[in-house]
């Protein structure tokens, strides 16, 4: 249906009459130049219809713009018909690893290399889609960690500032025991049942300044429960001077201090080599944390004021040009009648 959120504001409809019916009127300044012609030359009585009609037809349109304005300064709004929407309370913050080595390019994506951040940054996309009743928030780190979209519903803003996300806007050292109190200082305040933590990471703790296991043992305290994800081949082909050699692009990866993160905290440790075992654990999260839970009903609402402002527009472009047809035309008729007496006064 539609609904206006300020009606009151249609009370005004009639202050343009009531100022010119209550007002004092404007003095009238003398005119400039006079032409004594003028008056000589005046109007018929058809042309002083003429002039009627068009002063009843400026008034319509002057009536029409002042109400478009109106309706469109009282906020119309259409809202439809309610539709369940699935919530589960759930709180989940993501904290994703963008420093320096999530750019190695270990991991295959549509049989083409890439580096591990565009994996996930893909996964983790079909991961947000999947979670529509879940107030989901993204956290960013590297030598500093930091919130860049708050717990929200609106998913769609998420994915977008995930796929923004460039490896080394936060430093190219790893802070996991930062991302994991910054990520404390944001669930702390939510119900202690819906706290959770998943933080993904190709490395040690090498920056910051809380220790990942202090910061773990605060979340536990805190219920915050914590799935850790160690992402990285164990194996790739390097060229050198001798020919290809095999090693391994994961060696810094600390697995013993995940583990321990994701035991404090009453949640587990996850390994991903490629991009099939990392869809894989992300499937095994939505199992271990159900996103559906109860259903509410909403009404979905569109703002329509700019349809109202967009006739006022036209309308007032209309009026400009109407305004600036008719004074060309009285100059024109203006001319005419100055050469026509003029001519009348020749001997």
């Amino acid at each position: 249906m539609l609904t206006l959120d300020w009606p009151w504001l249609l009370l005004l409809l009639p202050l343009p009459w009531l100022v010119t019916r209550y007002m004092p009127p404007v003095a009238r300044q003398e005119a400039a130049l006079r032409v004594p012609f003028y008056q000589w030359a005046g109007g018929s009585a058809s042309q002083d219809k003429v002039r009627h009609s068009r002063g009843y037809a400026a008034r319509i349109t002057l009536w029409l713009l002042w109400l478009a304005v109106l309706l469109s300064a009282a906020r119309p709004l259409w809202v439809g018909p309610p539709q369940p929407q699935t919530l589960s309370g759930r709180d989940l913050l993501l904290a994703v690893d963008i420093s320096g080595s999530m750019g190695t390019q270990d991991m295959v994506l549509d049989d083409a290399a890439v580096d591990r951040l565009t994996v996930v940054k893909q996964v983790l996309a079909d991961f947000i889609a999947r979670r529509p009743g879940d107030r989901l928030g993204l956290i960013l780190f590297g030598s500093q960690a930091y919130v860049q979209v708050p717990l929200t519903f609106d998913h769609h803003a998420l994915s977008q500032l995930l796929r923004e996300a460039q490896i080394g806007f936060a430093g190219k050292n790893t802070a996991i025991g930062d991302a994991i109190g910054l990520s404390i200082k944001k669930l702390q305040d939510r119900p202690q049942q819906s706290r959770v933590l998943i933080l993904l990471t190709d490395g040690a703790n090498t920056g910051g300044s809380v220790e990942p296991l202090d910061a773990a043992s605060m979340a536990a305290e805190e219920n915050i429960r914590t799935y850790t994800l160690g992402v990285g081949a164990e194996e790739m082909l390097v060229g050198g001077l001798f020919g290809a050699r095999r090693v391994n692009p994961s060696a810094d990866l600390d697995e013993e201090t995940l583990k321990t993160i994701a035991n404090t905290t009453g949640g587990r440790y996850f390994r991903a080599r490629n991009t099939q075992e990392l869809q894989q654990i992300y499937l095994i999260l939505d199992q271990l944390e159900p996103s559906q839970q109860e259903a509410q009903l909403i009404r979905p609402r569109a703002t329509l004021f700019h349809w109202p402002l967009g006739f006022a527009l036209l309308l007032s472009l209309f009026w400009a040009l109407a305004r600036v047809v008719q004074v060309l035309l009285q100059q024109r008729r203006d001319r005419a009648r100055s050469g026509q007496g003029v001519a009348e006064r020749m001997p």
